[in-house]
This record gives structure tokens, C-alpha cells and sequence, in this order.
């Protein structure tokens, strides 16, 4: 199984420099939809309901201090253990959310139910580590999920 840094690091060869609010954003959209598409995972690291909404630690203790990314700044990971499935599922993920600003992204991390749940009744900007768990990531997205109907 990929690494959030393997995640992360086909993120950067495929956007450029971005954010790191932004690049944890687009890897939880990318295992949200993998859980969904595929009904597996990523990657195992925890995800964390931060105040500026989903965050993996461990990848944040990487680009922690840094207010962008790209590959030359983030050595760590490697694409090339990432299946064809999982890059395409990440390539269309790239193609919704990839437009959004940091910012936008944070914001409509904040509207979804995982996050909130994990974060329960703390203030908007509190500190939280609780878990967003695959399977409250899961429900929510695939709840959101409209298959595209074949045809016929």
C-alpha cells in the first residue's frame, strides 16, 4: 500500500508548487474518493478535523514551517508504487478540486459532515486532533456520489 508521501508527491509532480493547506486538502480528497471508486484505501495515516479542516500529522510534520510545496522542497515518496486506478482516481480528483484555492478547499471541507462530526461542538478555529475516520469519510462521499449512468 502507498504512503500519504507517495499521495502527496504525485499531487506536486502533477500541480506544481501549491500550498500546504492545499496539498492536505487534495490528499484527503484523494483518499475520500479512492474509499469511494475503489472501496480501498490509499494510504493507512490518520486524518485529522484540524481548524482549518482535514489534515494528515504526518505529512504535516514534513511540510511543517513551509508555506508552499513542490518536489524539489518535499523529497519524501514515490509515485511510481501508486497503481494505474489509484493515479487515474487522483488525476480526477486533480481535475474537480485542483482549481480551488487553499482557502476554498478549507471551506468546503468545513461543510462536510466528516469534519464536522469529528470536531463535534469545539469553536470554528479550536484546536482538535480527533480522527476523521475512513468510515465517516466513506459514508459521507459515497452518500454524495452520483455514478455516471452507462449507456446504452
Amino acid at each position: 500500500m502507498a504512503t500519504v508521501f507517495d499521495v502527496a508527491r504525485y499531487i506536486l509532480e502533477k500541480q506544481g508548487e501549491i500550498t500546504s493547506m492545499k496539498l492536505q486538502k487534495l490528499v484527503y480528497y484523494s483518499q475520500a474518493w479512492n474509499l469511494v471508486w475503489d472501496e480501498s484505501e490509499l494510504f493507512e495515516e490518520r486524518i485529522e478535523a484540524w481548524a482549518n479542516g482535514a489534515v494528515v500529522r504526518d505529512l504535516y510534520n514534513v511540510h511543517k514551517g513551509k508555506f508552499k510545496v513542490n518536489t524539489e522542497s518535499f523529497s519524501e515518496g514515490n509515485s511510481g508504487v501508486l497503481t494505474d486506478s489509484e493515479k487515474e482516481n487522483i488525476d480526477k480528483v486533480l481535475d474537480f478540486y485542483g482549481g480551488y484555492t487553499a482557502q476554498q478547499l478549507s471551506d468546503i471541507n468545513h461543510q462536510e459532515d466528516p469534519w464536522k462530526n469529528a470536531r463535534g461542538d469545539l469553536a470554528p478555529m479550536a484546536s482538535c486532533n480527533n480522527e476523521i475516520t475512513r468510515d465517516a469519510i466513506f459514508e459521507y462521499h459515497s452518500g454524495i456520489w452520483n455514478e455516471p449512468e452507462e449507456d446504452e
